[in-house]
């Protein structure tokens, strides 16, 4: 164990001295900007930017979106954590869509954005999101860039190489970054190589709707799936997943996770599994999950808790899956335009290997494997590797790539990315980055058809980027010009949370298709007042139903009598607006949740049980009018078991006898 320590501490010091070394400050960095950067990215009042970029919000486990070149930051969407701002996860609308197997949960860790796509290339219908830590994938809708639709995985610990869809969004994956016991088993930790598996999850996704189903899980060895990328073009039909911890060691993965040169791509072909499973060899094992779907029409989430899911075994199938040797805790694994290279990034290798998908298929059908890796073959580095990118960087992490042959590679450790030829993996050029790069992202740069002129750098370090805020600092983006031979620094702008990757898109081909408003006669709320006069409250038992309406400038009604202390109230408040960018919020003083924000159209309900009596105001949170300050209320909450009468209205102005 001494020894152990002692090599820990020796690699430790290593990686935080090279580290140092290639994440100060580099000499004469004023004059990385070019002098016409400003104009670049200089977009007018008044006009718009070219690019959505779509950037994971790590910690916050929302997505965060941008106007690129601008950098300007446009949206935050909630997805696997709770929003007071729009009373995500609070509204009793959504509540059930953060409902998971453990209870609800207001928190997770969400890293990778992945575009919907038709022939290989982004269409902007969706974009999905994992969540890392309680493993699940979600479905954003991209016309009105809210969270549709999260479903839970079970079996799963860490779900990190996640969610990669396929050519044609047949299926979105995502495999575990931790293996664990199946059924969440308790067993003796140190018993990993016997008893713990890793697995890959493919969810099938509706072409039409969207909706997503766990079509099948396939069970694999026992190691830490990283990142995945789905054949396309000449590989269509196959995954690739990075992977680590060959040495299925299950403490101090710096060292023991650290010990072999090659850890593996792992191809998995995902047509001869559909194959399997028609010819009846998948087994249907229990397992519980919750699939959560928001009813646009009904402005309302339901939560569905799932059973059984159906699992093939990779290692019974032989011809699923297949390793590549690749040197050395591998961590992006991207596939080139083409879909026949395959560019794996060992973050402790000090080359770039680069796969070819025809080798790798003359391999398998000639067998040349080196032995197998618990029950999957294992084919020969040299007879599936096309090249080597030498000499690229320390650190190498992530690949895109842009319609000019050309790939970018970020290096954490030289705090650089590196322009490289994909056909000859020549270096062509090299620019630093302020600090630490982790992903980055060209603009649909990892599709059939990239569109490339700009790239993100998604920084890890920051420190004397922007005005420091105490110990804690934002995360950085760095934008940079890549139509040239020379890349160019145009742009830093801070990010929300850690952007752990992002990806970006035209917005052309976002912005035709945008919902600016909910159509009041398509309002199938069942709380729906759909006017004035609609509008009342009820009671029953110790629940009170508020139908409230909100328009410029009052609410309907603004005076509620009767409720009393332990009454739950729910306040189902319609906006009744057809105007574009005209929301309404709805507080209510006291309540232990958040606010309302309601789009025009729409229903929206917030829960409050008052816990003593008086008279409680209520008002608009979200500036309307001229006269937003005078939309506003009240609440009389009356003593437990008071006989006075249940009432409302708006404009009473009687007064009381």
């Amino acid at each position: 164990m001494k020894i152990l320590v002692k090599t820990a501490i020796r690699l430790s010091l290593m990686v935080l001295v090279v580290a140092g070394f290639y994440s100060c400050k580099p000499k004469k960095a004023t004059n990385v900007v070019q002098g016409d950067a400003a104009s670049k990215v200089y977009v007018a009042p008044g006009k718009l930017d070219e690019v959505y970029m779509f950037a994971s919000g790590g910690f916050s486990g929302q997505v965060a979106v941008y106007g690129i070149p601008s950098g300007r930051l446009l949206r935050q969407i909630p997805v696997f954590s709770v929003n007071p701002e729009n009373a995500w996860g609070y509204s009793e609308e959504t509540k059930p869509m953060l409902n998971t197997t453990k209870g609800m949960i207001p928190w997770d860790d969400s890293h990778h954005p992945v575009l919907s796509k038709t022939g290989g290339n982004d269409d902007g219908r969706w974009l999905f999101i994992n969540a890392n830590n309680t493993p699940r994938i979600a479905r954003i809708d991209l016309t009105t860039f809210k969270t549709a639709e999260i479903i839970e995985l079970p079996n799963t610990g860490g779900n990190h190489a996640s969610p990669y869809c396929t050519e044609n969004t047949e299926y979105v994956v995502g495999a575990s970054r931790f293996s664990v016991p199946p059924d969440e088993t308790e067993v003796a930790i140190n018993t990993y190589k016997q008893n713990f598996k890793g697995v890959v999850n493919f969810i099938k996704v509706d072409k039409e709707s969207g909706h997503m189903n766990l079509a099948f899980q396939l069970d694999v060895p026992a190691i830490d799936y990283d990142l995945a990328r789905a054949g396309k073009g000449v590989s269509h039909g196959w995954l690739f997943f990075s992977s680590y911890n060959s040495e299925q060691a299950n403490t101090l993965l710096e060292v023991n996770a650290s010990q072999k040169d090659k850890d593996f791509i792992m191809a998995v072909n995902w047509k001869k599994a559909e194959e399997y499973l028609a010819q009846g060899k998948g087994v249907k094992k229990p397992a519980n999950y919750y699939h959560n779907l928001y009813d646009e029409s009904k402005h309302m989430a339901t939560s569905e808790l799932m059973k059984e899911v159906m699992t093939l075994d990779a290692r019974a199938l032989k011809d699923i899956c297949y390793y590549m040797p690749c040197p050395k805790s591998p961590h992006g694994c991207d596939v080139s335009p083409t879909g026949e290279y395959i560019v794996a990034s060992g973050k402790l290798a000090a080359t770039i290997p680069v796969f070819s998908y025809k080798k790798m298929m003359a391999a398998i059908e000639g067998k040349q494997f080196e032995g197998e890796f618990d029950g999957i073959n294992v084919l020969k580095y040299d007879a599936v590797l096309a090249g080597e990118v030498q000499k690229p960087g320390l650190g190498p992490l992530h690949t895109e790539f842009d319609q000019n042959g050309f790939a970018y590679t970020s290096f954490f450790v030289s705090s650089e990315v590196v322009k490289w030829k994909v056909e000859t993996r020549e270096v062509v050029d090299r620019i630093p980055t302020y600090y630490s790069i982790g992903h980055l992202c060209a603009v649909q740069g990892d599709s059939k058809q990239p569109f490339g002129k700009y790239l993100v750098a998604l920084n890890k370090i920051t420190k004397d980027r922007y005005l420091p805020t105490g110990p804690e600092l934002c995360q950085s983006a760095q934008l940079i010009d890549i139509t040239g031979e020379k890349m160019k620094l145009l742009l830093d702008f801070p990010t929300i949370g850690e952007p752990h990757y992002a990806q970006m898109i035209q917005a052309d081909l976002l912005v035709k298709n945008q919902r600016k408003v909910y159509k009041l006669e398509e309002n199938k709320h069942l709380y729906f007042a759909g006017n004035e006069k609609q509008a009342k409250v009820e009671r029953k038992g110790n629940e009170v139903h508020v139908y409230m309406t909100a328009i410029r400038s009052h609410f309907t009604p603004d005076n509620i009598e009767g409720v009393r202390v332990g009454d739950d109230i729910y306040f189902h408040v319609t906006n009744l607006e057809q105007d574009w960018d005209v929301p309404h919020g709805f507080a209510v003083k006291g309540a232990g949740n958040s606010e309302l924000l309601i789009m025009p159209g729409e229903t929206q309900t917030l829960k409050w049980t008052p816990k003593t009596p008086g008279v409680y105001p209520m008002y608009c949170t979200d500036f309307c009018s001229a006269l937003h300050q005078e939309m506003q209320g009240y609440v009389r909450v009356s003593p437990a078991g008071s006989s006075t009468p249940l009432s409302f209205s708006t404009g009473n102005t009687a007064a009381a006898k």
